[in-house]
């Protein structure tokens, strides 16, 4: 398989920006007066084909115009993505890339994140006195912020870039139109901020790492329906690329990870398109696009779904890659945290099974690979933990899946069904 020239150069962007040679990077975009005093990598992302961005911790101490100096903190971000130009950024040039680095929260793609990063400003623009936790960012493309009033979480806000913002509004309302259990769209602004109402229910992430017993199929249901509620109408997007899609860019990223185990990566890019080719995804239908255990709330105590979040690739596609999506993260779930998770193991052959009933047993078990394959580099930490052993149980998790293909492909009541 091969690499595409980008895709090469983005491993070696990343090692530098997460190497001691970053420091003078970030030296020179503080500009003069300015001293480093200390820095450390906060986190650092990867998106195969569009460049790599890390964002750092800093100590500083800046002279001000009375001659004293004043030590503060700040948080920089490094990106080899291409922005739009922007006063707050500066481009240095170094090993043959442009890096722009820039503080946040003044992120050149996402222009209304200082203020959805203060309180003063979300107050002024909900009406009422806030408080702004920040949930997650992405640099240049998105970030999360949980509002609260006095009486507790009251919304949460999502920034995105202003081109994303009206048809992520359009999504939003089209749900709460045809009653699918989503967020109330409160307030929506052209320059990339939607905020939406703090909906009921807990993660199904918290209900898994308890353990769904008796209620493990009748749970699975509840999440087919959801799915089977989404309207017509959003089949009228843009239809993105399922996870398993672009198997090749997501093994870029985990060999840039586990270079030793680059043959293992592409391999499995490779498999997972030659198991779609010979399988059949059924028809395009209204998808969520992204339908993991994080994004979908439910009850409490009954098997019911009360909310979906993270809407953005909602659009036409396969169910099959829906359900993919699902049980592609709940494998990787018992390498990332086992001690969280030891019902998985018992409980997902459960929803296999199920899922094999209903879409085409091949082509769901390739695309489950090819998800997994997709989480293999966000095994990384940089917070010093041990990571590798987690990357690696995720790489032979994307080869059994594999395996678990190439068995359906091949058996008896497989090629009879296919004809």
């Amino acid at each position: 398989m091969t690499l595409p020239a980008d895709s090469a150069r983005e491993g070696a962007d990343l090692a530098f920006l997460t190497s001691a040679g970053a420091a003078e990077v970030l030296r020179a975009a503080l500009g003069p007066g300015v001293v480093l005093r200390s820095w450390g990598v906060h986190s650092q992302h990867h998106r195969p084909g569009a460049g790599v961005s890390v964002g750092y911790g800093v100590v500083v101490d800046e002279p001000q115009p009375d001659g004293s100096i004043v030590r503060r903190e700040k948080y920089l971000c490094a990106s080899t993505a291409h922005t739009v130009p922007s006063a707050g950024v500066r481009t240095i040039a170094t090993n043959g890339t442009d890096i722009r680095v820039w503080e946040f929260p003044e992120d050149p793609e996402l222009p209304i994140l200082r203020v959805a990063c203060s309180p003063a400003q979300m107050s002024d623009l909900l009406g009422t006195p806030v408080s702004i936790e920040l949930l997650g960012y992405r640099p240049t493309r998105r970030a999360v912020v949980k509002i609260s009033s006095e009486i507790g979480v009251m919304a949460f806000g999502k920034v995105v870039r202003p081109t994303q913002v009206a048809a992520l509004a359009r999504r939003y309302r089209m749900l709460t139109q045809a009653g699918v259990p989503a967020p109330q769209l409160l307030f929506d602004h052209p320059e990339g901020l939607l905020v939406t109402e703090a909906i009921s229910g807990i993660p199904l992430a918290n209900v898994i790492s308890r353990g769904l017993g008796t209620q493990v199929r009748s749970m699975f249901r509840a999440l087919e329906r959801v799915l089977d509620a989404l309207p017509a109408d959003i089949a009228r997007f843009r239809r993105r690329p399922a996870w398993s899609e672009r198997a090749e860019h997501y093994a870029h990223a985990a060999a840039t990870v586990l270079p030793s185990e680059s043959t293992r990566c592409f391999a499995v890019a490779r498999e997972v398109f030659e198991l779609m080719a010979v399988s059949h995804p059924g028809p395009i239908v209204p998808v969520h696009g992204d339908f993991y255990e994080a994004n979908v709330f439910v009850d409490r105590k009954l098997p019911k779904v009360t909310g979906i979040i993270d809407v953005d690739s909602m659009g036409p596609g396969h169910r099959v890659d829906d359900l993919a999506c699902l049980l592609g993260h709940l494998s990787v779930l018992p390498h990332l945290a086992p001690d969280s998770y030891p019902k998985v193991s018992a409980e997902l052959p459960v929803w296999l099974e199920m899922a094999e009933r209903s879409v085409d047993p091949v082509a769901l078990n390739a695309r489950c690979a090819g998800v997994v394959l997709s989480l293999i580099a966000g095994a990384k930490r940089v917070d010093g933990s041990e990571w590798e052993r987690d990357a690696r149980g995720r790489l032979e998790t994307s080869e059994m899946w594999l395996a678990r293909a190439r068995s359906w492909r091949d058996s008896q009541s497989y090629r009879e069904a296919r004809g």
